[in-house]
């Protein structure tokens, strides 16, 4: 049996399980229905509010095969099965505390030029952003 950590073992699977960030799920679900998602997010707190549970879901949204369809995410369809296991290959998430120099900046530079694998976005999840040096930040 492979333990789990609590916070992704209990982590939000879709904008409705999100508990005391209602102003930031409203604004966001809204972007999604009106066909107006950005670019870029950028998510600021103190540690455990879910930043980085929201940029997840916002991902997993994104590539949702039933977009559109129902409210995102579906939750059902083999895009979403896939985040909810942790399986999918067009996240990518970066922990900047420990890969804060500019060599790996450059390395996620080098793949951004890959289409995604499966999902219709590939997106990057940079957390701890504020720890790259300041090479690094001017690299990115």
């Amino acid at each position: 049996m492979s333990e789990q950590v609590l916070y992704r073992k209990h982590r939000p699977r879709d904008f409705g399980e999100v508990v005391g960030q209602d102003h930031v799920t409203g604004a966001i679900v809204n972007a999604f229905k009106m066909g107006r998602v950005a670019h870029a997010y950028l998510f600021s707190g103190p540690r455990g509010v879910g930043k980085t549970s929201m940029a997840r879901l916002i991902a997993k949204s994104l590539n949702c095969e039933k977009k559109g369809k129902r409210d995102v995410p579906c939750n059902e369809c083999a895009m979403c099965t896939d985040f909810n296991e942790g399986r999918a290959l067009d996240v990518v998430e970066i922990d900047a505390a420990s890969n804060r120099g500019i060599d790996d900046i450059r390395a996620l530079r080098d793949g951004v030029r890959f289409t995604p694998a499966r999902g219709a976005y590939k997106t990057y999840i940079i957390d701890e952003v504020h720890q790259l040096t300041k090479e690094a930040f001017n690299a990115l």
